[in-house]
């Protein structure tokens, strides 16, 4: 059973940090490609970031230098580090992992809301 498990999040001001953690069962985590989505009120899910098993990395032009995915395989765990976060980055945040061309699984959702 696959399981893909979120955390981290939560409210934080404008300016600040937050880390998000997913972990992974139930996959072989080394060879898959991790993406983190999010999806705010009323709008489509969107790729914030993903990292192949290889360790190359892609952004979404809104978070490029303010977002750091990164992976450890000995804990089949991906992290979203977020710095200077913006209200415009309010949203649920999933995680979802992917062995071919598409995410195959995901997980439950945390959500970020950033506000004064």
């Amino acid at each position: 059973q696959v399981q893909l498990v979120e955390s981290g999040g939560g409210l934080v001001q404008p300016g600040g940090s937050l880390r998000l953690s997913c972990a992974a069962s139930g996959i072989i985590f080394s060879i898959n490609t991790m993406g983190w989505y999010r999806q705010a009120p009323g709008k489509e899910r969107e790729l914030v970031a993903a990292i192949t098993s290889g360790g190359s990395t892609k952004y979404a032009d809104s978070v490029k230098g303010r977002f750091t995915i990164s992976r450890d395989n000995a804990k089949n765990t991906v992290y979203l580090q977020m710095n200077s976060l913006k209200p415009e980055d309010t949203a649920v945040y999933y995680c979802a992992s992917a062995y071919g061309a598409t995410y195959d699984y995901w997980g439950q959702g945390t959500q970020v809301t950033v506000s004064s």
